[in-house]
């Protein structure tokens, strides 16, 4: 027996990371990418937003697109439903596996300066002195001390170090580490720490099955570490031509940069 026709479609799910891949580096989407992805709905494909940011640093960006569906926040720790504003799943940090983490992997490196994202629709960003926080929404809130990182549910920790760049301190942090954590590089000056296991693929996973689809059915963009798990996840990754050397090595293809409408160069192809 056969499960009944295929589908005419190429791929029923389309699964977008958004920094560096969907949003162009003022935080917009090109008018050209916007008529790509409704080429894709209309012909019957879903759109999902697949990002490591939390739902607060999310939602503007969401609400700017008209988007209405799920989306996979936090790296995968949270599916929302940004219809209707609600976390449908949401994984958090045991902060005490976080903070011996920390002690270890500050045996190997010296002192971090960090960062923590708490748990929620609301979830604030508190930081510690010398963490360079990235633009964005919401305003990071000080930290005094790391008791307070760790005093509230949290989704991740983010780590910067004052010598050692993003791939060297993501290295030492698996080494270090890697047996209680995840370690991931989301972007520049962004490596974190996570539930060990979580990754975008496995909130993917999720919010694709309440979906009703497989990972046959997806094709998926990204340009950083991060974005890796989903590519081995979905049928085919594609990565942006502006992607970190890791995401390049196991793509599928590589497409234009986010700069220059790398999505909607392979929608067209797919579903023009």
């Amino acid at each position: 027996m056969t499960d009944g026709p295929a589908s005419p479609l190429p791929y029923r799910l389309v699964a977008t990371d958004l920094d560096g891949t969907l949003l162009r580096s003022d935080e917009t989407v090109s008018e050209r990418t916007r008529s790509a992805l409704k080429l894709a709905t209309e012909a019957g494909a879903a759109h999902i937003v697949v990002t490591g940011r939390a739902v607060p640093w999310t939602r503007h960006i969401l609400q700017e697109l008209d988007y209405q569906g799920l989306a996979v926040c936090a790296q995968g720790a949270q599916v929302y439903h940004a219809g209707e504003h609600r976390l449908l799943t949401s994984v958090t940090l045991d902060r005490r596996l976080a903070g011996l983490a920390i002690a270890k992997i500050e045996a190997e490196t010296g002192p971090l300066h960090l960062a923590a994202g708490r748990d929620g629709l609301d979830g604030e960003v508190l930081v510690t002195p010398g963490y360079r926080i990235q633009e964005g929404p919401l305003p990071a809130v000080p930290a005094h001390d790391r008791d307070e990182l760790l005093a509230e549910p949290l989704n991740k920790l983010y780590l910067q170090h004052p010598e050692l760049d993003d791939d060297a301190l993501a290295e030492a942090a698996r080494a270090a580490a890697g047996d209680m954590v995840g370690v991931t590089m989301a972007g520049a000056g962004i490596v974190e720490l996570l539930p060990l296991g979580l990754s975008k693929a496995t909130g993917l996973s999720l919010a694709a099955r309440r979906l009703g689809m497989k990972p046959a059915d997806t094709i998926a963009f990204g340009d950083m570490p991060n974005d890796i798990p989903m590519f081995g996840w979905a049928a085919h990754g594609v990565a942006m031509a502006n992607a970190h050397p890791e995401l390049l090595a196991v793509a599928d293809e590589v497409t234009g940069s986010n700069e220059d409408d790398g999505i909607a160069t392979v929608l067209e192809r797919l579903f023009g």
